[in-house]
């Protein structure tokens, strides 16, 4: 049993890694994951629509397009569904609040991409330095969330252990990734919890065999020269979070 939240709940983007986890997971008993032909988020006259329909308390924004290479090589698609879907959302929000005095609370996904991701121990106050597309829309996304009062700002990087698709990993490429079951439990503590505002959600720092060989035994270890060599866009070198935050609420 999950934690009980009395919330009517939106998920968006319930066919992804951490959409699929959520609905699994059952922190949510009231919640509505409405697939894309039903509701598409480049539709905001749908969103609000439904928003006042099934009379939503709380929406989970976790529909993007977050492959790496996806978003360099459509760079326009990227724009559209991180950027204008997460404005299309917001202004739909902030209308029902004007229009029916309703405030809805925003759960935006955002990434560790959205820090230069460098040296590591990156703290929620650091300078913002997208390295990459998918980085730099989920930066655009965080200012425009930031129009609302009510809102959580996610920066993460997750994973799922039943799915490592790499046969080998870099052993000096170094995240604070969560397995994705984790991220939902955080997810529904800090709404239970109240907390508003941005904050950084992950694990210890480790490097990407480390964490990656615990649950696929036949990984291969290699230098993360050989990763950068085999791709043509920038990917993290130290990702690391400080998410001293996170500790004191939890």
């Amino acid at each position: 049993m999950g934690l009980f939240l009395k919330n009517n709940v939106l998920l968006l983007g319930g066919t992804g890694t951490l959409g699929s986890q959520i609905i699994k997971s059952k922190f949510f008993p009231n919640l509505k994951h409405p697939k894309k032909k039903k509701l598409n988020i480049l539709s905001k006259n749908k969103i609000e629509k439904y928003l006042i329909k099934e009379k939503i308390n709380l929406v989970l924004h976790c529909a993007a397009l977050a492959r790496v290479k996806d978003c360099e090589l459509n760079k326009n698609k990227a724009k559209k569904i991180n950027i204008i879907g997460t404005q299309n959302v917001v202004k739909s929000i902030l209308k029902i609040k004007k229009n029916k005095k309703k405030d809805i609370k925003l759960v935006f996904i955002s990434s560790d991409a959205v820090y230069s991701s460098t040296r590591g121990n990156y703290k929620e106050t650091d300078s913002l330095s997208p390295y990459n597309v998918y980085g730099l829309t989920k930066l655009k996304g965080e200012k425009i969330v930031k129009k609302l009062k009510n809102y959580i700002i996610i920066r993460t990087r997750f994973f799922n252990k039943r799915k490592i698709p790499f046969e080998y990993s870099a052993v000096n490429i170094y995240t604070s990734s969560l397995e994705v079951g984790k991220l939902a439990k955080y997810i529904s503590i800090l709404i239970k919890k109240k907390f508003q505002g941005t904050i950084n959600v992950g694990g210890p720092k480790i490097s990407d065999y480390k964490k990656y060989k615990k649950y696929k035994k036949n990984l291969k270890p290699c230098d993360k020269s050989k990763i950068l060599n085999e791709i043509n866009f920038k990917i993290a070198t130290d990702a690391s979070l400080n998410i001293s935050k996170l500790k004191k609420i939890l």
